[in-house]
């Protein structure tokens, strides 16, 4: 009897570390944290291409932060932007009235007339009608000057006086010369409605998560007699851009003969890297539009990523110019790229894919040495309140208050490939069970059934 007790504990006391070798088993590399302090409490490490080529989840499921003894911390994915965002950086805009274009128009209506002070401040704007008919359009355009800010404008953010009611669309333009000018992508329309003594408004207009920039702005409602009467207009900056630099990843592709008899080339991407540029490089001079698709698997179809595109390159003089790189609409981790050109194309195109590297932000709970694990088909990392303590440690200790940092060392193998392979699905013993005992239920009472109609007589006549 005591020989059964204790073969009892010992099995019972080595549960818990089968559990914990299973969490580790489950991943395929991990990589040991180098802490940049020990009393820290909350942590961030940059994310490296070793990882990215390792993950297996598009939605990066797959990583996660264990402790000493293989027991999940809390962990949670950032943007590169995020753990480090303080109170976003607000400034004021001087600004400018300008006559909205006519309805349906392609031209202005008016040209402008401004004096530039030599730092690029705006001193005077005048603007003056081309046309009879432009006299008279409302004052509702807006001309920005951004030329002090040196950051990536996120939004902006207009005040009026309460009035009428408001919903009005605007198209936001850029201009580093007041001549040419750019449309940015913006969402957001100004409202300000009031119904049963509650009031309704949206005063901001954003743009992507990368931010825009140029030394002026032009705001014009799409509706000139439904624009709002503007009396401040205050950007929010991108406090933290260089933060981030960009990262590159350059594919050599496959040509790829079309059905319709065109060319393309057709890449493939080594890892979830969170692709949000694209380049595309050849030898020598050339000017080529292109067209950029992406999936994450061959049975899938095509998704437009960016284009029509020019991209170019011109030597001479002692120099080159080039193309910048195409924004795309938003982040992708698509594993398969293809490009596609509107002419011959002079040899075989790189594709240069930027991203800016992620952070995971980890608690220090447990016991140390912690490490980050990556790479699994069969585990997902716990869902973790680490966005909502973030921001109440700034609101206890300050705006400035910020992870600590923490960095990556050597990987090394764990179940390698095979923790991609999916689970197995689970069986349903329960339901086996019941089924069986059903039919053997079953075919007793047939059998029962049967042996009484074989042994009973028939009647009497």
């Amino acid at each position: 009897m005591k020989r059964c007790v204790r073969n009892g504990v010992l099995i019972a006391a080595a549960v818990p570390l089968l559990a914990l070798a299973g969490a580790r088993e489950d991943y395929a590399r991990q990589w040991p944290l180098n802490l940049g302090r020990d009393d820290a409490g909350a942590y961030r490490v940059v994310l490296d291409d070793s990882v990215y080529r390792q993950i297996h989840s598009a939605q990066l499921r797959d990583i996660d932060v264990l402790d000493g003894s293989g027991v999940p911390v809390p962990t949670a994915v950032f943007t590169p932007e995020q753990p480090l965002a303080r109170a976003p950086q607000r400034a004021q805009l001087p600004w400018f009235a300008l006559p909205a274009s006519p309805s349906g128009s392609s031209t202005q209506g008016w040209e402008l007339v401004s004096e530039i002070e030599t730092d690029g401040r705006l001193r005077r704007v005048e603007a003056r009608s081309t046309g009879s008919d432009t006299s008279k359009l409302p004052q509702t355009s807006l001309l920005l000057d951004a030329s002090k800010l040196r950051s990536p404008i996120l939004a902006l953010e207009l005040e009026w006086a309460p009035g009428a009611a408001l919903d009005a669309a605007y198209t936001v333009e850029g201009s580093d010369n007041l001549d040419q000018w750019r449309t940015f992508a913006s969402s957001g329309r100004l409202v300000d409605l009031q119904r049963g003594g509650q009031r309704l408004v949206q005063r901001r207009i954003v743009f992507d998560s990368m931010g825009e920039q140029a030394r002026y702005l032009r705001l014009t409602p799409q509706d000139p007699k439904s624009a709002a009467q503007i009396s401040v207009v205050t950007a929010e900056l991108a406090t933290t851009a260089a933060s981030a630099p960009l990262q590159w990843r350059e594919l050599k592709g496959q040509r790829v003969e079309q059905r319709d008899g065109s060319v393309a080339f057709e890449y493939r991407l080594d890892g979830r890297f969170p692709i949000q540029q694209a380049d595309v490089a050849l030898p020598g001079n050339h000017a080529l539009e292109w067209r950029l698709d992406s999936r994450d698997d061959a049975e899938q179809g095509w998704r437009p990523q960016a284009g029509p595109w020019m991209a170019y390159q011109v030597g001479g003089q002692g120099k080159g110019d080039r193309s910048a790189a195409r924004q795309l609409g938003g982040t992708t981790r698509d594993r398969l790229w293809r490009l596609r050109a509107n002419g011959a194309v002079p040899g075989e195109p790189v594709l240069r894919l930027g991203y800016r590297p992620e952070v995971v932000v980890f608690l220090a709970q447990g016991a140390p040495p912690y490490a980050l694990v990556a790479g699994s088909g069969r585990a997902a990392r716990a869902e973790s309140p680490l966005a909502h303590l973030i921001e109440a440690l700034r609101k206890s200790r300050g705006q400035d208050w910020q992870p600590s940092d923490a960095s990556l060392g050597a990987s090394a193998a764990l179940a390698g490939d095979a923790a991609l392979a999916a689970p197995e699905p689970k069986r349903d013993w329960r339901s086996w069970v019941l089924w069986a005992v059903l039919v053997v239920g079953a075919l007793l009472v047939a059998g029962f059934a049967f042996n009484v109609l074989r042994t009973s007589k028939p009647p009497a006549g």
